[in-house]
């Protein structure tokens, strides 16, 4: 890996232009059917993509997504597979927690507490990130930071002062534990974001050398996999029910990335609300907080989706909610939350509301 590989602060969307500091372009391409593509196979899908025109050998370089359980127990032979193509790691935090539960979807024991509180703090996350910063940092690659979701809050100056320190704590944490750069979901917060890792980089191009964190050595599958802690909550189930359908309706209509109560949303949110439900109702989750004792059923579910599609209601007004693809919406996630067996995915049920099939025929010419 070259020595001067500069840190770089990457805003959404997917593509975007040369970035001035570190005079690299950024461009996203995620495996196929999921499978890990080797040095070879990347170098050929990137000149594919139109996006390259020089052909040196270590002029292409790909930052992998680690975004799943299984991909944290193959770090090294990622870094191995794409060698001189290898721009570094990634931690792509939101799918991994979708991961996490789609993986241990027969463990109970493996129960998630509320969203909102499987963050970077709790042990199982934290070992994946400085694990992905020692194995980047002892192949000399970039370790990146995840993802910002916070967006600017432009109508509430407190709580947007608020949601900017969340996010500068976020990246403080993520550059004092050696990460050489990290990703934000709107540029409105990319300055803080900047400021955060020109302070704790103090001149230097990265951290490689910096932070080695040979002090996250002895992380292992026993950190990896531990049980996250928090308590479950009616209202955690109430916030995914109404953000994974809010989520899906605007997926339907053509939007990939959507803003709501203040965090911008993709279909990662909706996946990890998805299983997160699903887990709940499998195991018949018993809810904290509660005068008596509730465990989440079905029928408990189907009561709490009735009550959020009227919350969604007068949230985003009749008119809208007539017009938009809510009550679809809502069928999809419903269904999916209530299966037998975990779909891989939510988006392979809703394709078939957005793509139409045309029968094989004889062709004219």
């Amino acid at each position: 890996m070259p020595r001067r590989l500069r840190s770089v602060f990457l805003p959404q969307p997917r593509r975007f232009p040369w970035h001035p500091r570190a005079g690299v372009r950024s461009l996203l391409l995620p495996s196929k059917d999921g499978a890990f593509q080797g040095g070879e196979n990347m170098e050929q899908r990137l000149r594919s993509s139109g996006e390259i025109s020089w052909h040196s050998v270590g002029s292409i370089r790909a930052t992998v997504l680690i975004e799943t359980l299984p991909a944290a127990f193959q770090m090294d032979e990622i870094l191995y597979e794409l060698r001189t193509h290898s721009a570094g790691l990634n931690c792509g935090r939101w799918d991994y927690i979708f991961s996490y539960v789609k993986t241990l979807r027969a463990h109970p024991d493996r129960l998630l507490p509320d969203r909102v509180a499987v963050g970077m703090t709790q042990h199982f996350m934290r070992s994946y990130s400085d694990l992905l910063v020692r194995t980047c940092h002892r192949r000399r690659a970039h370790a990146m930071g995840g993802m910002a979701a916070q967006i600017p809050i432009r109508n509430d100056p407190a709580a947007n002062a608020a949601a900017l320190e969340a996010v500068r704590l976020d990246k403080m944490r993520e550059v004092r534990a050696g990460h050489d750069g990290t990703w934000a979901a709107h540029p409105g917060l990319i300055a803080d974001i900047a400021e955060v890792f020109t302070a704790g980089l103090e001149g230097r191009d990265n951290l490689i050398e910096a932070v080695p964190r040979e002090d996250a050595a002895g992380i292992g599958e026993e950190d990896l996999l531990q049980r996250p802690r928090g308590k479950r909550t009616m209202e955690g189930l109430r916030l995914n029910t109404r953000v994974g359908i809010q989520y899906l309706a605007a997926w339907l209509a053509g939007t990939g990335s959507v803003p709501l109560y203040n965090l911008m949303e993709d279909a990662a949110t909706a996946e990890i609300s998805r299983v997160q439900n699903w887990q709940w109702i499998r195991y018949k989750a018993i809810l904290d907080g509660e005068e008596v004792t509730v465990a989440v059923t079905p029928e408990l579910f189907a009561r709490v989706v009735e009550e959020e599609m009227a919350r969604i209601e007068r949230e985003v007004g009749a008119e809208k909610f007539r017009g938009g693809a809510y009550r679809e919406a809502c069928a999809i996630f419903a269904r999916q939350c209530t299966a037998a067996e975990l779909d891989d995915f939510l988006t392979v049920d809703a394709y078939k509301k957005i793509v139409i099939h045309h029968p094989k025929a004889a062709s004219l010419l």
